[in-house]
């Protein structure tokens, strides 16, 4: 067969399917950068939301009365017992203030609606301020309390006063309180530490996320011991020691990278099916939460070991067969510790995506609400991703700026997290 020669372009002709070639690498060019630049704007339009409905989550609206603390009220015996301190009216007290504050508020209605300024965690404020200050007992102090979830977010901006008075949550007389109370300089905003230190609470001003962090972290710790050490060993057999023509072998590295891509709602089914319903382990506990996530982790730990034992060269192995190592020290002494930060970068991502789960632990029942803080991973607890969800169901509209500021701290954790993976590459990274 002869094949056609090749037809001889002339100059102007070269010139034009050039111009072409290099019009078309422009438009790829064009197209790919449009899609990073959207890709960018749509990530800081995220963040942007977020961190703006979130931000003032960690800012609290105080009021400051002056509290006359009665003795005879209080402590009418004198004795300074602990437990007869706490049990005082503390509410009644706060209310004599607000009452002091506004003489002109006389009926009930009226007083009701005042009251309704302070939170309901104002009285235990209190208490422990008297508790923490005994010899303030018989003096009129100011003590600061928290506000009512709607008067927090009315100062917040967060309701609009403009509005006709059906369609906001507060009413005009509130409002005129919460503005003489301004003027007053009664009204202050301080950093939310009950944020970091409460658990989970009906009422928004009272709500913490310190209980989901203790969750999470008795659950990582668990998954950390279990899914590490189970999902390396695995993935050493596998890669250095399993038959290479096995047909088993070959079934078990096909199951484990399906099991890599498996929706995690599949293992909190499975979870749910074996821990509880099987083993009767404990509901809303962080081992049962972490033992349904260590299944989900594993096959991400062990493809990641495996890519990274792959990655050392055959010629280690090599030299260490052919000075007289056994199989077992050639793995130990030499294979794995080239392959140490691809197994941690791995690992660390693996537990980052373990900590932003949510699915299987909705299917566990670790969707509970729970007030009081873990005390260990058999206690009832959540983990904050759950934690954001049921804050992002609750009606309350002070929720959301909540349930967007455990987002931010969730965040922080999962960036930390990589930006650990990332360090640790750098830092022991070898190149052949």
């Amino acid at each position: 067969m002869v094949w056609p020669r090749p037809r001889r372009l002339g100059a102007e002709e070269q010139a034009r399917h050039t111009g072409k070639r290099y019009a078309a690498e422009s438009r790829f060019k064009m197209v790919g950068l449009a899609a990073v630049l959207t890709s960018m704007g749509l990530l800081v339009l995220l963040l942007s939301t977020i961190v703006g409905q979130g931000f003032t989550a960690f800012w609290q609206t105080s009021l400051s009365l002056d509290v006359n603390l009665d003795a005879a009220e209080i402590d009418p015996q004198g004795t300074r017992n602990p437990q007869d301190i706490m049990a005082a009216n503390y509410a009644g007290l706060i209310n004599d203030a607000l009452y002091a504050k506004f003489p002109e508020v006389t009926s009930r209605s009226d007083r009701r609606d005042l009251r309704g300024l302070v939170s309901v965690g104002a009285p235990g404020q209190v208490a422990q301020y008297v508790l923490d200050n005994p010899d303030v007992i018989g003096t009129t102090q100011r003590v600061t309390v928290l506000t009512d979830d709607v008067v927090d977010q009315f100062v917040k901006g967060k309701i609009d006063r403009d509005l006709p008075e059906s369609a906001r949550p507060i009413s005009d007389q509130t409002i005129g309180w919460i503005d003489r109370l301004e003027q007053d300089g009664a009204i202050s905003s301080n950093f939310n530490t009950l944020l970091f230190e409460n658990g989970d609470s009906r009422e928004p001003e009272l709500a913490g996320i310190w209980g989901a962090i203790v969750g999470s972290f008795w659950m990582m710790i668990i998954v950390l011991a279990l899914a590490v050490p189970i999902g390396v060993s695995a993935a050493i057999y596998l890669e250095e020691f399993a038959p290479k023509k096995s047909k088993l072998v070959d079934l078990i590295e096909v199951n484990i990278n399906n099991l890599a891509a498996v929706p995690s709602i599949v293992f909190g089914l499975l979870g749910l099916a074996v821990f509880l319903n099987t083993l009767h382990l404990p509901r809303s506990a962080p081992l049962v939460g972490a033992l349904t996530i260590t299944l989900m982790t594993l096959p991400i730990i062990v493809v990641a070991t495996r890519a990274a034992l792959r990655a050392v060269p055959p010629s280690i192995r090599d030299a260490a067969l052919g000075v007289g190592a056994s199989k077992i020290q050639t793995v130990g002494h030499h294979v794995l510790p080239l392959a140490l930060p691809g197994i941690m970068t791995g690992t660390i991502i693996g537990m980052a995506h373990a900590l932003g789960e949510t699915a299987p632990l909705i299917m566990i029942g670790m969707v509970a609400f729970i007030v009081d803080i873990p005390s260990g991973p058999l206690s009832p607890a959540t983990v904050l991703p759950v934690q954001i969800y049921i804050w992002a169901d609750s009606p309350e509209r002070a929720f959301a700026e909540r349930t967007a500021a455990g987002i931010i701290v969730l965040l922080a954790f999962l960036i930390t997290m990589n930006a650990l993976a990332v360090i640790l590459r750098k830092r022991f990274e070898r190149k052949w």
